[in-house]
């Protein structure tokens, strides 16, 4: 089955001023399958349907020999090295989180530079260097074993976190003493898509039921169920709370309020829309009072002020709003308006000090406005430029905030915040070996096809000729209305520090610019999402910045479809592209896992409406016989988020019909899932790899 194919391909660049030899490149055969489904009266092949058994030895074997074929081209490009040993050292510096205090001690992450996984530092000051709480490194040989989530109760006295395996979704849960930083018995699996929420001495948590032996990376996941586990006792024991036996297809979390009188429930079918419930303990712990019982809108509950929760959601208002709820009578018509929908989407709200933190997205950057506990505007955060911030970390009680705050050419600087008069000083500050000041980063908006006017951040060197043909990486997502904002990632500097261009595009399907802009581009309107993203690569082209023969685009799962559809829809247009852990097939990415609550953004391929537009984009089935970009598909062995299948069907017919010279290739991680937890040397293997196949492609040298 895996006999080489005899012709040779000769992934020579295609730009006419080529400076590097060409790399051969002989691709597998990869067996095809007679499979053909009929969807409404069209015959749909899936001849590669094989490759969605992960756990088959032919498959495992056809992993084997891709991942030989992208090492032996990787390992020929010149400069690969070079870009390894500068990611590496521009890695190296410490990177802290912001402090939190729980009990008698002060907490924070830790990464000296090159670890695998941050440590937890426990300490009696908050400027205290302190001690090792708990190393994640220790976890594994492999540093691929990672911390998932963690929670402390209510007087810091016990810790409950989670672990987990290979970047896997699953978690298993443990239980610490603090004082003297021993496990109890306690331990729990099969925990996915969970929190973790104290009360009293024990902590309410969501699971599936134990999948069948070797399906626990594929198998579909139903019956999402809540529980709560009390100290000292048997999972086995624990007293299940809710689960929908008539609805498998739903999930379900817990939060409590900080004086833990409350237990709210959320209950969700996609990725958003929720339904929000409670349990009030004073009156009775077993009965769950409904708040919402759809799934129209978003609830996210804060806290409460004796009866009433603070709750923060888009009903009724498409950028949020801030709202009370009276739990003696909670329906939406004694709703009341603590901070009213504004012109900016409002993301995340902070309760420190006696005040209100509003966290507000303003034009695809971070704006905090700070209001009484009654909703009274008081003044507008002083933030230091463009950026992020991760909102104002801390407690009601506390006198002392924290926040983080990044840029695309700033790394994350932490600063502590007096929550009496609002002043601001940096707390800490890393040192980078890389010169902020000779870079910028601007704002640029464009007209997408239908006439949307879309933002875009494109950072590069101060003075940068602009002469079109400037090396340049466009990122985007669009969907599932998460924001893509500023940030700083080493990944990047190589292109930055080599006259290149880091260009970003807020496209339509994200939240940047709240509900609205998210249903923009969901299900029948998901081909706005790929409209903005090609607008962009033609701005950026019309503008003089670069060329399609410089132009690569990135993306990763939402953001790997994104890619998936741009180079299938316009493979003329970019030189180079990177879909990362893709949805890639969508008539079958609802049968895998957790992929059925994505159909809120996509749509299912059994109806017929649905399939009518998702056959129009889906990557996978609009291949056909061309000139494709040179691309690394990038996907991991333990990715049950996105399944790899995903990604080995998409490679195989990519390879099968790419009538170019372009380099069509797949880099399947070993010991790693979707993206959370992955060790820091993975991390700069995989970089290196990205960067140097992408200047190598584009005829562009990185220096010495």
């Amino acid at each position: 089955m895996f006999a080489f194919t005899i012709t040779m391909l000769a992934c020579k660049q295609e730009h006419p001023d080529s400076e590097f030899k060409p790399i051969q490149v002989k691709y597998p055969h990869t067996k095809q399958d007679t499979i053909v489904e009929d969807y409404f009266g069209q015959k749909i092949p899936d001849p590669y349907r094989w490759l969605e058994d992960d756990n088959s030895p032919e498959t495992k074997a056809w992993v084997v020999e891709e991942n030989k074929v992208t090492d032996e081209y990787l390992s020929q490009i010149p400069f690969q090295e070079n870009i390894r040993k500068r990611l590496e050292k521009i890695w190296n510096y410490e990177k802290y989180s912001s402090p939190f205090k729980e009990g008698d001690y002060y907490y924070y992450f830790k990464n000296d530079g090159l670890q695998n996984q941050s440590v937890l530092y426990q300490s009696q000051g908050i400027k205290d260097e302190g001690t090792v709480f708990i190393d994640p490194n220790k976890f594994s040989e492999d540093g691929t074993t990672s911390l998932g989530g963690m929670e402390f109760n209510n007087d810091g006295k016990y810790l409950a976190y989670a672990i987990s395996e290979g970047g896997s979704d699953w978690r298993k849960v443990f239980v610490m003493d603090v004082n003297t930083k021993e496990l109890l018995n306690d331990k729990l699996e099969w925990v996915k898509f969970s929190s973790l929420a104290w009360r009293q001495d024990g902590f309410y948590y969501s699971r599936y039921p134990q999948p069948k032996g070797g399906d626990e990376l594929s198998s579909k996941n139903e019956f999402h169920s809540l529980y709560y586990h009390k100290l000292g006792t048997s999972q086995a024991d624990d007293q299940l709370i809710y689960v929908d036996k008539e609805n498998p297809l739903r999930n379900v979390y817990a939060t409590t309020s900080e004086d833990e009188r409350f237990v709210i429930i959320s209950t969700s079918e996609s990725t958003s829309g929720n339904g929000l419930y409670f349990i009030d303990t004073e009156k009775d712990a077993n009965k769950i009072v409904p708040v919402i019982t759809d799934f129209n809108n978003d609830y996210n509950f804060i806290d409460n002020e004796g009866d009433e929760l603070l709750v923060l959601t888009n009903d009724n208002a498409p950028l949020e709003r801030l709202v009370m709820i009276n739990t003696n009578n909670p329906s939406k018509e004694t709703w009341t308006d603590i901070i009213p929908e504004s012109k900016d989407a409002l993301k995340g709200i902070s309760l420190v000090g006696g005040k209100i933190f509003a966290n507000y997205i303003h034009d695809a950057s971070s704006l905090i406005k700070v209001f009484d506990s009654k909703g009274k505007f008081i003044q507008d955060l002083a933030l230091p430029g463009i950026g992020t911030s991760g909102g104002v970390n801390g407690k009601k009680s506390d006198d002392t905030g924290f926040y983080s705050f990044t840029s695309f050419i700033r790394p994350n600087t932490i600063y502590s915040l007096n929550a009496e008069n609002l002043n601001s000083e940096v707390f800490r500050e890393p040192k980078v070996d890389f010169d902020s000041d000779a870079y910028e980063t601007k704002q640029v908006w464009y007209s997408s096809k239908d006439g949307t006017k879309v933002p875009m951040f494109l950072t590069m060197k101060k003075g940068l000729k602009i002469d079109g043909e400037r090396p340049t990486l466009l990122y985007g997502y669009g969907g599932f209305d998460i924001s893509i904002l500023p940030s700083f990632s080493i990944s990047r500097l190589p292109i930055l520090e080599n006259d290149g261009i880091y260009a970003v595009a807020n496209i339509r399907g994200g939240g940047e610019f709240g509900k609205e802009w998210h249903e923009a581009g969901t299900k029948e309107r998901k081909q706005n999402v790929f409209d903005d993203f090609i607008a962009a690569a033609e701005k950026l082209i019309a503008d003089g910045y670069t060329s399609s023969d410089r132009l690569a685009i990135q993306g990763g799962s939402n953001g790997g479809l994104l890619v998936g559809a741009c180079m299938t829809q316009r493979p003329d247009l970019f030189k180079v592209a990177f879909p990362a852990v893709g949805v890639l097939d969508m008539l079958r990415y609802h049968k895998f896992t957790i992929g059925w609550a994505w159909a809120g953004d996509y749509g299912k391929s059994e109806d017929e409406e649905a399939f009518n537009y998702l056959i129009k984009y889906s990557p996978l089935q609009n291949i056909k016989p061309e000139k494709y970009p040179a691309t690394l598909v990038t996907t991991a062995d333990h990715d049950d988020r996105v399944v790899p299948a995903h990604s080995f069907k998409f490679i195989a017919e990519l390879q099968k019909n790419q009538q170019g010279t372009n380099p069509t290739l797949i880099r399947i991680e070993t010991s790693a899932g979707h993206g959370a937890g992955k060790p820091t040397s993975k991390q700069i293997e995989e970089a290196a790899d990205i960067l140097s196949f992408m200047f190598f492609n584009m005829n562009v040298r990185y220096p010495e």
